[in-house]
């Protein structure tokens, strides 16, 4: 069976969408805009002892928003955006698809913030 030749890491981008492009998912856009208002005035929130977090994981099922609730934390955070399908990731030799996370994480560190 042919396999698809990965996508390249490449820098991310600064994205345009808007918190009102996002239908629906109220709890999580509140939960979200939240952790933007960290990002924003990190230092006013730390001396308030708040953690602010190094990172989000949304999950869930196909189709339902992740993604255009990444772009949204990103363009409101004047964040880049990255995306890789996780089909890229998958290779015939072990160790290969790992090394490539590792090379997408230490772009958008590189990149920050991300």
């Amino acid at each position: 069976m042919p396999r698809a030749k990965p996508a390249p890491v490449v820098k991310g981008s600064q994205v345009e969408v808007s918190w009102s492009d996002v239908a629906g998912l109220d709890e999580a856009k509140h939960e979200l805009q939240e952790v933007v208002e960290f990002l924003r005035d990190r230092k006013r929130f730390e001396r308030l002892g708040a953690r602010v977090p190094r990172g989000i994981l949304l999950h869930g099922p196909p189709g339902t928003g992740k993604t255009l609730l990444a772009k949204a934390v990103a363009s409101a955070s004047g964040a880049n955006f990255y995306s890789q399908s996780a089909s890229s990731f998958v290779e015939m030799f072990a160790g290969l698809g790992a090394a490539r996370i590792r090379k997408l994480f230490e772009e958008a560190r590189k990149n920050a913030p991300s």
